[in-house]
């Protein structure tokens, strides 16, 4: 099975207050590597993949909401590498654009209501599923767990490769969205504390990314930052103001639940002083922008 796509381009991020800190950013563009398979979303995917491929699995069960991207990059490379996919969903039965793009591409969707969903840590929660799907792949929700974080850390090597022609002999830390920690906890194992990884939470604290990314990452060679906004899901004014500034300034597409979240918290934590002048930094653009069709 091939499971190598395209690199995802390098590129100068140039924002005034990144300047006027005199602190210099690239942003790795994942959301470029697929149209479908997007962002982060493909690198969390990979090692599930493969061993659903050593597996001889028929098929790929994992968990998420009605805009959810894992779902729908899910649904994608299950078409595209000949897996059928179901998708155990939150709440009730909506018709919203992702839902539709994943009945298209053939995945059969269950809805568990709020309460359902809410027991998908509990122990036995897959035995019901795993009896109707026998022998299926079942991937936690987001592509988390060890699986996923080890594919993430392939994320390093994308970005290191490209620094020559940035003029870059090296950079200083990483700065991404979390919301699960599994792409966070993914550089952590590969960077092995070689430069620090900032984890911007775009959902809150009592989420458990604190507890996966020490899991699978390790108790160092992170920080996290608060860029919820009040909530999973949740933005303002500000914040799409924000993002359409940039985007104008920029040329690069955002999405205002993870993305848009952890480049505006950047941004404070520039003008709070967080970096010294002379800073280089990675911001990892995790894709998603699929998602951007549930509040446009």
């Amino acid at each position: 099975m091939l499971l190598d796509l395209p690199q995802a381009p390098l590129q100068p991020l140039n924002l005034p207050w990144l300047a006027t800190a005199k602190v210099e950013a690239a942003i790795l563009r994942l959301d470029l590597i697929d149209p479908l398979i997007s962002g982060n979303k493909w690198f969390k995917l990979r090692h599930h993949l493969q061993q659903a491929a050593a597996s001889s699995a028929p098929g790929l069960i994992s968990l998420g909401g009605n805009h959810s991207n894992h779902l729908h990059a899910l649904a994608a490379a299950g078409k595209r590498f000949g897996f059928a996919t179901a998708g155990l969903l939150r709440g009730h039965a909506q018709d919203t654009p992702t839902v539709r793009d994943l009945q298209a591409l053939g995945m059969e969707l269950h809805w568990l209501g709020y309460g359902g969903y809410r027991a998908r840590h509990e122990a036995g929660f897959w035995a019901p599923w795993q009896a109707r799907y026998p022998g299926w792949q079942c991937i936690a929700e987001g592509g988390g767990g060890l699986a996923g974080a080890q594919g993430c850390a392939l994320i390093m090597a994308q970005a290191r490769s490209q620094l020559a022609a940035l003029g870059w002999a090296d950079y200083d830390a990483w700065w991404l969205a979390a919301g699960t920690g599994t792409t966070l906890a993914g550089l952590v194992l590969a960077e092995a504390g070689a430069h620090a990884v900032h984890g911007a939470l775009a959902v809150p604290r009592d989420h458990g990314v604190p507890e996966t990314v020490a899991a699978l990452g390790g108790a160092q060679g992170y920080q996290l930052h608060d860029a919820s906004r009040g909530g999973f899901g949740k933005f303002d004014e500000a914040l799409m103001a924000f993002i359409a500034d940039c985007e104008q300034l920029t040329g690069v597409p955002l999405e205002a639940l993870y993305t848009g979240k952890a480049l505006l918290a950047l941004r404070e934590q520039v003008e709070a002083g967080l970096f010294a002048p002379g800073t280089r930094l990675i911001f990892v653009h995790t894709g998603g922008l699929q998602g951007r069709r549930g509040y446009l």
